[in-house]
């Protein structure tokens, strides 16, 4: 069995993140999105909140499974018993930071990374520029999936609430 780790932060999911993890999908058996913890940030979700909205986002997709992590990626990958991950890069300075990590979990572990380009109709996507649009009022209806957005928009509401 193939299988790979598609990590990221995922706050929130994007469309751009779902056409990544659609596509990796067709290539390997099995494909485990990582939410990765990062204790430093407080994310506008919590990290089972990530989780629940990408289960959902991803249902159609018979084998992509969810997950969080916190540590090394490559010792996720490793006790997953899988040799690789997947990234998406939307462009050039994507490419510069994630190929010097590709390049340290190589070393680490033997676990490559794959480069999936994003499809040009997302390439300008991020889940931060997409709440900071989201907080202004714009409308990001398109860029999320919609149990993402109406979830976006009912946290962004709590959030101005509490102001």
């Amino acid at each position: 069995m193939t299988g790979a780790v598609c990590p990221g932060s995922f706050d929130p999911v994007t469309e751009g993140h779902l056409d990544v993890i659609t596509r990796a999908a067709a290539q390997f058996d099995e494909i485990i999105v990582t939410v990765m913890i990062n204790k430093n940030k407080r994310g506008l979700f919590s990290v089972d909140e990530r989780i629940e909205l990408l289960t959902e986002a991803t249902a159609h997709l018979g084998n992509v499974r969810v997950s969080s992590w916190h540590g090394l990626l490559v010792d996720y990958a490793r006790q997953e018993g899988f040799t690789a991950i997947v990234k998406g890069l939307r462009g050039a300075n994507d490419f510069d930071y994630e190929l010097q990590m590709a390049q340290m979990n190589q070393k680490l572990s033997g676990v490559d990374t794959l480069f999936i380009p994003a499809n040009p109709t997302y390439s300008f996507l991020s889940s931060s520029l997409v709440k900071e649009v989201a907080t202004f009022g714009g409308d990001v209806e398109d860029m999320v999936p919609a149990n993402v957005h109406s979830r976006l928009l009912a946290r962004i509401a709590e959030r101005n609430a509490e102001k």
